[in-house]
């Protein structure tokens, strides 16, 4: 190829790509294992619980013991990993024909893994290629991973209605050619030297400063502020707007990826003074999700729930690119603690809305708020969940602005 690295960076898209399938793959195969095996709603969510658990796990293994792996193989191993996991997930009714559970939750934890690997390892990765502005590149790279988002739920939403929820298996082996991508291009390429600290001792030591914990703050927010309305979309506007399943995945989870797209392309094209971007989607997205846990209007909150993507799109990127510029010698280590830290977010978001819209909806409050604004309770626990997720870019809004401040300090200053 002319560019030199132009075949690993393809390999990255490709890995964030395949990123956007694990996350995307198991809820919106709910449906088809609740009617096709039986399975319960609880099992279903430990599917996504056990996703997110896993990638944190590797996630603070990588923080602590980052120098202890063989980086350039673990990279070429990554799709890899998922391609067996979505395998494994596939041949899970043929495998384990009386527990067909125990084989998605097996592919789970495998294509989980891989995943937590891709986070720690393609942004540095990416970062170690020579570009004239890092900054729109790391942007490039996550705008992949939110256009793989609309385009893997688009694609998984028509095949199962043209071909039928019992063809999901084929759906499976069909989503590893993205992977399987990423496995040859990364194979042939000369994978660029990635810092990692010498000893665990030295990732302690970068811990005890000030400025990377807001970073580690400002992403955790970021990344339950994200994934709480990107996995509550589709539900929310069914269950407590009342649009149909399949528009609420269109709707929903789709226009969510396609504005959270235009939000990380915008900054790869034009971005700069990434701070203040953050500051500002903090107040947006606030707005957003109170009009769209608020609003009676059901168009409204459709598409508040779409610019809420818009709003959050630079949150788990742009604190990427913070982080990087204050700690320039991080290396692995500074990429794996922001993405457990973003990981932490994006499991706590999300399960603190279902708890707030259970809890609301079976008790004497929601029977009373119900009967005064004349909708189901159910509704109204939604509504009440989501309005407990506007606290995230609430708080971001004060996180942000503190980075937005410290911004002009010296390299000195903002290692300390």
């Amino acid at each position: 190829m002319k560019h030199p690295h132009l075949r690993v960076k393809l390999g990255c898209y490709a890995t964030n790509v395949t990123m956007a399938i694990i996350a995307n793959l198991s809820p919106l195969l709910f449906l088809t294992f609740r009617s096709l095996y039986g399975i319960s709603y609880s099992l279903l969510g430990l599917l996504v619980l056990t996703n997110f658990c896993t990638q944190l796990g590797v996630d603070l293994l990588f923080s602590f013991f980052s120098h202890k792996f063989n980086i350039p193989a673990t990279v070429r191993l990554t799709p890899a990993l998922a391609i067996l996991g979505l395998l494994l997930y596939a041949a899970s009714p043929l495998l384990f024909p009386g527990n067909v559970y125990l084989g998605l939750l097996i592919g789970t934890v495998l294509f989980s893994s891989a995943s937590g690997l891709a986070e720690v390892l393609i942004s540095p990765l990416i970062a170690a290629l020579p570009a004239k502005n890092p900054e729109r590149e790391m942007s490039k790279l996550h705008s992949v991973y939110a256009w793989g988002t609309v385009a893997i739920v688009l694609f998984c939403t028509l095949f199962l209605r043209l071909a039928g929820q019992a063809s999901w298996q084929i759906l499976a082996l069909l989503l590893c050619v993205i992977p399987l991508c990423g496995t040859l291009l990364f194979a042939g390429a000369e994978i660029p030297a990635m810092q990692t600290a010498e000893r665990t001792s030295g990732a302690f030591a970068m811990l005890r400063s000030k400025s990377l914990w807001l970073c580690i703050l400002a992403i955790f927010l970021g990344g339950a502020a994200e994934c709480t309305m990107a996995q509550w979309s589709s539900g929310y506007l069914e269950g407590a707007l009342g649009i149909p399943k399949v528009w609420g995945d269109v709707f929903g989870v789709a226009m969510f990826g396609l504005t959270l797209g235009i939000g990380r392309t915008l900054y790869a094209k034009r971005g700069g003074r990434i701070e203040s971007v953050l500051y500002l989607g903090a107040i947006g997205a606030t707005v957003c999700y109170l009009v769209a846990s608020l609003s009676p209007i059901p168009l409204i909150g459709l598409l508040a729930c779409a610019m809420t993507g818009l709003c959050t799109s630079m949150m788990w990127p742009g604190s990427l690119i913070v982080v990087a510029d204050r700690f320039p010698a991080g290396g692995v280590f500074i990429y794996a603690i922001m993405a457990a830290g973003g990981d932490l977010g994006a499991s706590i978001g999300p399960q603190l809305v279902g708890v707030v819209t259970d809890a609301l909806s079976g008790s004497a409050l929601g029977e009373t708020l119900s009967s005064f604004f004349a909708i189901f309770p159910e509704q109204i626990g939604m509504k009440a969940g989501l309005l407990i997720g506007s606290l995230f870019p609430l708080f971001g809004i004060l996180v942000y602005r503190r980075l937005r401040k410290t911004a002009s300090a010296s390299p000195a200053q903002k290692d300390s």
